[in-house]
């Protein structure tokens, strides 16, 4: 992959980018705040909720690796403008929906839509921004998906009264169709590249990507960490503020704002400090063996209310902000020419941990409910469990990293 000159790149670029990711981020979790009108329209159970939501991360995860090919041989702007009109089409399916059904197929079309959306931009800033600017373009594109999250908590829950969770899709599906438009109207386009072969060399290639140790060393982390941030913040932080900090809905809403305003200082942070830290020799799988660190303890201080709750979930959301870095060190073990596939390889196994996370959650809660555990006590069973399964994965990043891949 070759970089060249940024043509007007914040706003030819970056803009266009940062819409689609806010797009895509507020709509990943948008049902942690409309999920008790959803429950009491549709009767639905934990496990139905949570099936019903995690819909979005299954059909994201299966669209990774068709994603990636794409991304790698027509380039970000004809991928992410297609793909943010079937965005529209879910979320006008949505409005309609009358039944779990028909919301789990809407759900999965809107997870397919902004497959594209965060992995499009790291191409896109690969293609057109230095190699010492990725961890600062990364934290800025992820800030602006750290505002759609904010969107999609306090402003919601304000306008829900309202607009109603179907007039809420209903703007969402025409906000969808104009980030197309101004994606193919702004971006610079990238010729198809049909130097690499066909599919089976394509696959092949991939087949190379996920037997790699560069790559295996970083599968675990991301679907435990990323995973779980995904399926915390999407919709199990919501009951849990419910149920065991004993907040209303409103204040939930409120502590989800505070949140994801820690993300959002925590992305921008690394956009601000990023260029700086490279420099100085500061690799992003150091930032991310640190930042899970305190990642880690900052949930254990969660799980044993130890300090202020809205101090604790601001620096959950903060130490999260690490998460944007997974793609960067796991890039840096393959040639440039595989950057498509081999980011949405990685964030395959995030989608498919935050998929299994937050259903199994939801399953693990009605289990051990039937069992006679209150809400409060299986919620904090789940949550250990989740911070065990965490401290596994940490394990394989503290290995030495492997030579690069060539293989294209």
């Amino acid at each position: 992959m070759q970089s060249s000159a940024v043509p007007s790149a914040w706003g030819r670029i970056f803009l266009p980018f940062a819409l689609g990711y806010y797009l895509s981020y507020l709509l990943r979790t948008v049902n942690a705040v409309i999920s008790p009108a959803l429950t009491a329209d549709l009767g639905l159970t934990a496990a139905s909720l949570g099936l019903l939501t995690s819909t979005y991360f299954l059909a994201f995860g299966l669209a990774q690796i068709p994603v990636g090919i794409a991304l790698d041989r027509f380039g970000p702007r004809r991928v992410e403008a297609t793909l943010l009109l079937v965005t529209a089409l879910g979320a006008a399916l949505f409005a309609l929906g009358d039944g779990l059904h028909t919301l789990g197929v809407a759900r999965a079309l809107i997870g397919l839509g902004v497959s594209a959306c965060l992995m499009a931009a790291l191409k896109g800033f690969a293609l057109w921004y230095p190699r010492e600017r990725q961890s600062s373009m990364t934290g800025y594109i992820m800030a602006a998906g750290a505002l759609g999250a904010l969107t999609a908590s306090t402003p919601l829950e304000a306008v829900l009264p309202v607009l109603g969770w179907r007039g809420a899709f209903w703007i969402i599906a025409a906000v969808s169709v104009v980030a197309a438009a101004v994606l193919l109207r702004s971006l610079p386009d990238v010729p198809a590249d049909s130097s690499r072969g066909g599919l089976a060399d394509a696959m092949r290639a991939l087949g190379g990507i996920y037997t790699s140790p560069a790559f295996l060393r970083l599968a675990a982390s991301s679907a435990a960490f990323i995973g779980s941030f995904m399926a915390l913040q999407s919709l199990w932080a919501v009951p849990w503020m419910m149920h065991v900090n004993g907040l209303g809905l409103a204040q939930a809403a409120g502590m989800l704002v505070v949140l994801n305003l820690g993300s959002f200082a925590g992305q921008l942070s690394i956009g601000l400090l990023g260029v700086q830290l490279a420099r100085r020799g500061v690799e992003p799988l150091t930032l991310l063996r640190s930042g899970y660190v305190a990642l880690m303890l900052v949930q254990l201080a969660i799980l044993n209310a130890f300090g202020p709750v809205s101090l604790l979930w601001f620096l959950f959301g903060f130490f999260s902000a690490v998460n944007s870095q997974s793609y960067l060190a796991a890039s840096r073990g393959f040639e440039p020419a595989l950057f498509g596939r081999v980011s949405t390889a990685l964030n395959l196994m995030a989608f498919a941990g935050a998929f299994a996370l937050q259903w199994g959650l939801g399953f693990g809660l009605d289990a051990l409910g039937a069992r006679g555990h209150a809400m409060t006590e299986a919620l904090q069973l789940s949550f250990a469990g989740l911070l065990a399964l965490q401290v596994l994965a940490y394990v394989p990043l503290l290995f030495p990293g492997a030579r690069r891949s060539s293989s294209a």
